[in-house]
């Protein structure tokens, strides 16, 4: 072999273990980016949370849309400035949105969550996030409530169109069961409507999650996930993470694993989360 043979036998294999190396890259990276809920790390409405998820090593925040002493916090732009600002200073994304006040103030029974919703839908699009969870706990809880299921098909019928010209998914996440979910979706007919899935909550409320988490992945309606293990860490409680990341794996999902909760009693978020993110990148990284 030659000196020109040699010089071009390096170059193409120099070509192909590139091209191998982004392959390899490729198809190693991460379908899930981890996250945390603010109202976890204790900082609900707060742009402090992007702050403390940068140092734990969080890629993420869910924000709360509003609380309890501020009822309208993300409709007002310098709210939705200083969270943006936060994060383009630390790098940690607007993950989603939330609206966990209706549990408190539900949809099924008060009309003005309805411009909650759709307030929320203009400040997910200003700031550049596409999901937003809509809490049904507590008092909006939907179970063996047909009257209340009626009246928040009919409300998210209302908000579809908009959710939709948006771009923004509006999120379920109830104790209902799969097929209850998907009732609702189908009645409302809009596929910017989704399941927001915490298999926890579905586990607590007895059903099969390893028998959800297909049939809800093979129709492509969960939008996003939390990870919680209740009052114990991420990865000492009864879920089987490895396994569920499998049959989420298997339907395809790729988006957000938000940490919620899975804080022991008595042990601060300090003592707790780095432990969690830990844990979840080790799973789902």
């Amino acid at each position: 072999m030659n000196r020109r043979e040699a010089i071009s036998q390096l170059s193409v294999l120099t070509t192909t273990m590139l091209s191998a190396g982004a392959a390899f890259s490729m198809t190693n990276s991460s379908n899930y980016q981890i996250g945390a809920c603010d109202w976890s790390l204790r900082l609900n409405c707060n742009p402090a949370a992007f702050d403390y998820a940068k140092k734990i090593g969080l890629e993420g925040v869910q924000v709360s849309y509003n609380s309890k002493s501020d009822l309208s916090y993300l409709s007002r732009p310098e709210n939705r400035q200083a969270i943006l600002a936060a994060s383009q200073r630390t790098g940690v994304k607007i993950a989603s949105l939330a609206i966990g006040m209706l549990n408190e103030v539900p949809l099924k029974s008060e009309a003005k969550t309805v411009e909650w919703v759709s307030e929320s839908i203009d400040a997910a699009k200003a700031m550049g996030t596409h999901v937003i969870l809509l809490a049904f706990f507590g008092n909006g809880d939907l179970r063996k409530d047909d009257a209340g299921k009626k009246v928040v098909t009919e409300r998210l019928k209302q908000l579809a169109p908009k959710a939709e010209k948006q771009g923004v998914i509006l999120g379920i996440e109830s104790y209902l069961s799969a097929e209850e979910h998907i009732e609702i979706i189908e009645a409302v007919g809009s596929p910017n409507l989704q399941v927001y899935y915490d298999p926890r909550n579905s586990a607590d409320a007895g059903y099969d999650i390893y028998k959800e988490i297909p049939l809800l992945g093979k129709r492509k309606l969960i939008c996003e996930i939390h990870l919680k293990d209740n009052e114990f860490l991420l990865g000492q409680g009864s879920m089987d993470w490895p396994r569920i990341k499998g049959l989420l794996d298997e339907s395809g999902y790729k988006g957000w694993a938000q940490i919620e909760w899975s804080q022991p009693k008595g042990k601060s978020v300090d003592e707790t989360y780095p432990q969690n993110v830990g844990y979840a990148k080790k799973i789902f990284g």
